[in-house]
C-alpha cells in the first residue's frame, strides 16, 4: 500500500526575499515521502528581490489542502498582508494544515491571516514588534515553536528553521544526516549578525535604513490588523 505523501506548500510572491524561501526549501525538499509544491497567487513565474525568477509555480487556488504551509518574508511582506486574495489562501490552507510556518517577515503575513493570535512567534529583529499588532507575542529567538506553528527569524534563520522543522517531521537522526550532507556547519567571518552583537556604529547605520521604512510598515501592519 502506497503511503500518502506529506504535502509541503511554499506560498511565494513577487518581491520576496529569496533566501527566506530557498534556505528552508533546500532542507525541507529532502523530507522523506514529501511532496513539495511551490505556489503563488497567479502561478507561473515569480520574481523575487533582485529580479531572481522562479518559474512554473502552481496557483494557490488549485491547492485544496496541505500538511505544511510555509510563507517567506520580504521587504514588501506587509503589502501581501493587505492583499485580500493572498491572505484568503493563507488562511484557508492554514486552517487545516498540520503545521503552519514562516520565515522572517512571513510571520506578519501569518498574523494578517489570523493564524498567530495568542501565539509566540519570531520575525526579523527590526520588525518583530509588529507581531503584537496581530495578537502574537514577539520572541527574540532564531526559531520559535508554539504548538503546530514554527516561525523563523530573519533571512538566514530560514536554514535553522528548516532543520528544526525537518527534525519534527523525520526525526533528529534524519535531520542530522541531511545537515551533514549539505555541510551546514556555519562559521561566519564576523559574529555580528544580531543587534546585541553588532558594533554600535554599525547598528546605528542599519537602524537608519530601517527608520526610513518604519512608519509606512507600521501603518501597513495596522491596516492589515484592522481586517481581523
Amino acid at each position: 500500500m502506497t503511503q500518502t505523501p506529506f504535502t509541503i506548500v511554499f506560498a511565494i510572491y513577487d518581491g520576496m526575499t529569496h533566501l527566506d524561501f530557498t534556505g528552508p526549501h533546500q532542507v525541507l525538499a529532502r523530507t522523506p515521502n514529501a511532496k513539495v509544491i511551490v505556489a503563488s497567487l497567479n502561478g507561473g513565474t515569480v520574481r523575487a528581490e533582485d529580479n531572481l525568477g522562479f518559474a512554473g509555480t502552481a496557483k494557490l487556488s488549485d491547492i485544496e489542502t496541505c500538511d505544511l504551509i510555509c510563507v517567506p518574508g520580504g521587504s514588501n511582506a506587509l503589502e501581501l498582508a493587505n492583499n485580500d486574495d493572498f491572505i484568503a489562501h493563507i488562511k484557508r490552507l492554514g486552517a487545516t494544515a498540520k503545521y503552519i510556518t514562516s520565515v522572517c517577515t512571513g510571520s506578519l503575513i501569518l498574523g494578517a491571516a489570523g493564524l498567530l493570535k495568542g501565539k509566540r512567534a519570531a520575525c526579523h529583529w527590526a520588525w518583530r514588534d509588529l507581531l503584537s499588532e496581530f495578537g502574537a507575542e514577539p520572541v527574540a529567538e532564531r526559531v520559535v515553536r508554539d504548538g503546530n506553528i514554527f516561525t523563523g527569524g530573519g533571512v538566514t534563520a530560514g536554514v535553522d528553521f528548516g532543520f528544526t522543522v525537518l527534525a519534527e517531521l523525520a526525526g533528529q537522526e534524519m535531520a542530522e544526516a541531511i545537515q551533514l550532507g549539505l555541510e551546514y556547519d556555519p562559521q561566519p567571518p564576523f559574529d555580528r549578525g544580531a543587534p546585541n552583537k553588532a558594533r554600535p556604529e554599525i547598528l546605528e547605520l542599519v537602524m537608519g535604513f530601517m527608520r526610513k521604512m518604519g512608519d509606512q510598515r507600521r501603518e501597513d501592519a495596522l491596516r492589515a490588523a484592522s481586517k481581523l
